[in-house]
């Protein structure tokens, strides 16, 4: 998509009717992008919400929410209403479905596995959608990087969770969260960044950021959030069987203070839907006791 389409908003040069979601033709999104960015707050709330269930029904992404992604970005980024909301939304079209899956293997996992096809409603691929999102968020990654600056932490979070499915991982990107990683100051953003961190590794193998990561939980220094989301991401990199030391960990530091304080991030959100109880103990139970989720390695 040109640079000129993007920043203009003209949603006029874009095929919206030659792709499909849930509910039928795409060539309803523009609409909805404009009632999100210029209605008022009740008409534009509304209009996320109808979105949202259009292009990322049920967690499933469909071939307009691809195309959504760049003006979804920069509605978020020149409107200040709804702006973690829309990055969350970017995040979520760019990542397969994820069915409630914390595992080891798909808790970071934001492709389809290698070789599958899903195919949308419609019959248009899924996965292929999946990928033309995250090459969109890969093309505007400056931009979410910019947002990683955002006076708000919920911003913050979901512009970390946005930018960690950028396809090819962005050089910079892993820096940027590693910056503000460093002065962060609120606890649900910091495992984000971690969790985020994390992410970008697992598409690039860079074998710093595993060591990193290890000596982020391994060490009593850190704050426990970033020490469990540590352990958390270290475990998806690796094949290792669970240490000890990380068994200590999740069974002294996760508290129901942390499952409640952690609760919020959209990784662990995920791995909620579809499950019973909260997104952290979910995960910890599928990595912990990966033969009572058979179901898990289809996804």
């Amino acid at each position: 998509m040109a640079t000129e389409v993007k920043d203009g908003l003209r949603y006029d040069a874009v095929p919206w009717a030659r792709f499909h979601h849930c509910f039928g033709s795409g060539r309803d999104v523009p609409a909805l992008l404009e009632d999100v960015r210029l209605g008022d707050d009740e008409a534009s709330g509304r209009a996320l919400g109808t979105l949202w269930n259009r292009v990322c029904h049920q967690g499933g992404t469909s071939a307009p929410g691809a195309l959504a992604v760049p003006f979804l970005i920069r509605i978020a980024l020149a409107y200040p209403r709804h702006r973690a909301d829309l990055l969350l939304l970017v995040g979520a079209v760019a990542r397969r479905p994820h069915f409630g899956d914390g595992s080891r293997t798909g808790l970071l996992r934001a492709g389809d596995l290698a070789g599958s096809v899903r195919l949308e409603p419609s019959g248009y691929p899924g996965n292929w959608s999946v990928e033309a999102a995250r090459d969109a968020v890969a093309a505007d990654a400056e931009l979410l990087c910019f947002l990683l600056d955002d006076r708000e932490p919920a911003v913050r979070q979901a512009a970390a969770y946005a930018l960690a499915v950028a396809l090819p991982p962005p050089a910079d990107a892993a820096s940027s969260l590693h910056a503000l990683l460093a002065r962060e100051g609120d606890p649900v953003t910091r495992a984000c960044l971690v969790l985020a961190i994390g992410q970008l590794c697992q598409e690039n193998g860079d074998p710093a950021t595993v060591t990193q990561l290890h000596e982020w939980w391994h060490h009593p220094g850190p704050p426990t959030d970033v020490r469990v989301s540590a352990a958390l991401a270290w475990l998806c990199l690796v094949d290792d069987s669970i240490p000890a030391e990380i068994d200590v960990l999740f069974d002294t530091a996760v508290t129901d203070e942390l499952t409640a304080l952690l609760a919020p991030v959209p990784w662990l959100r995920d791995a909620q839907d579809g499950a019973r109880g909260n997104g952290l103990l979910v995960c910890l139970d599928q990595m912990r006791n990966p033969d009572d989720f058979p179901w898990l390695v289809e996804y």
